[in-house]
């Protein structure tokens, strides 16, 4: 069984997807855009060229993404993505990227779990929880 998260953007999907490959170095594995549908009646007007569904890879997970109703107004509640990082630069280095026109929720500092653990909310809203593996 495999578990993905699956994440709408509600019109902003491209430029997350580009956020998070300069931040994070994703790579998108597939992208198709309304236009594209065979039910034309899934095309609000103005979304043709929007993104109906797309899967990208951050790391060894794959993340699926769409941009939704595209309004404008991506609201991420009630989880957090978390990334592993392999040492105390790495998850600085993630961490400082993703904060980059987000908010900060918990600066990184060492827990009694890691030697690093942060959390933050990126421009898109999404949040993070970034750590050192134990």
């Amino acid at each position: 069984m495999l578990v993905q998260p699956y994440l709408f953007f509600d019109g902003r999907c491209e430029e997350a997807v580009e956020f998070y490959r300069k931040a994070l170095g994703a790579e998108i594995q597939r992208l198709m855009r309304f236009k594209e549908s065979p039910d034309p009646n899934m095309c609000q007007p103005g979304t043709l060229e929007k993104v109906m569904h797309m899967s990208f890879r951050v790391g060894d997970t794959t993340v699926l993404a769409s941009d939704g109703r595209c309004q404008g107004q991506p609201n991420f509640q009630g989880f957090s993505l978390t990334l592993t990082a392999a040492d105390d630069a790495e998850a600085g280095r993630l961490f400082n990227a993703l904060a980059d026109g987000g908010q900060v929720q918990m600066p990184l500092a060492k827990t009694f779990f890691s030697s690093r653990f942060g959390m933050v909310a990126d421009r898109f809203g999404v949040p993070w929880m970034v750590l050192v593996k134990s």
